[in-house]
């Protein structure tokens, strides 16, 4: 039975998402078109709204409707603070935690030469810039990945050579974690990046 060509497009389109495959693409499809009509036609018009009508911040490199985002345009954020993430998502998690009130730079990604990502897709030359611009400590918020870990050594050598104040944030035991459901390389680094007990 031949795949009518408009369901093999969809059916396509829906595999760009990442982790779906071509079941998987083909179950959304059908659930789609057989039991959720409207939610198909929400869908399309969210996705062309937002392809149209979303763009890199110019400060932060986030996702923004604007020239510059919220975020930077707050008069409420400490400018001498500048927090760089891997992704929009990072930033969100930061955010969330409530524990940094300074301004942000996203990568949209991370070095990773297999995939074909050097400096230029991260538009570092933009973060160099941003760094400049005041003086400011810059906080490496990478991922603790191997092509985080990298990242944030490429970006650190970077910022350095321009003379940019440069701080990496800690790793170790979670809170609330217990020591014997940690994985031994957690807590070799907790362990390494102890601190002094303050009086």
């Amino acid at each position: 039975m031949n795949t009518p060509s408009r369901l093999e497009d969809l059916i396509g389109s829906l595999r760009c998402l990442p982790g779906v495959g071509p079941k998987s693409a083909q179950r959304m499809a059908y659930h789609l078109l057989q039991r959720d009509k409207p939610g198909a036609l929400r869908l399309a018009r969210a996705l062309d709204r937002a392809v149209d009508g979303i763009r890199h911040c110019a400060k932060c490199n986030n996702f923004s409707e604007e020239e510059v985002c919220d975020l930077c345009r707050s008069l409420k954020r400490d400018p001498a603070l500048l927090c760089v993430v891997e992704m929009p998502a990072d930033l969100l998690m930061m955010e969330q935690a409530q524990c940094y009130r300074g301004m942000y730079f996203v990568l949209m990604g991370r070095l990773s030469p297999l995939d074909g990502i050097g400096a230029r897709e991260l538009h570092l030359e933009r973060l160099v810039k941003r760094a400049l611009e005041q003086p400011c400590e810059v906080i490496l918020a990478t991922n603790f990945t191997a092509e985080g870990e990298a990242t944030a050594h490429y970006v650190a050598t970077l910022l350095h050579a321009q003379g940019v104040r440069v701080s990496r944030i800690a790793r170790g035991v979670p809170v609330g974690g217990e020591l014997e459901h940690v994985d031994s390389g957690t807590l070799a680094q907790a362990v390494l990046e102890r601190r002094e007990v303050a009086e």
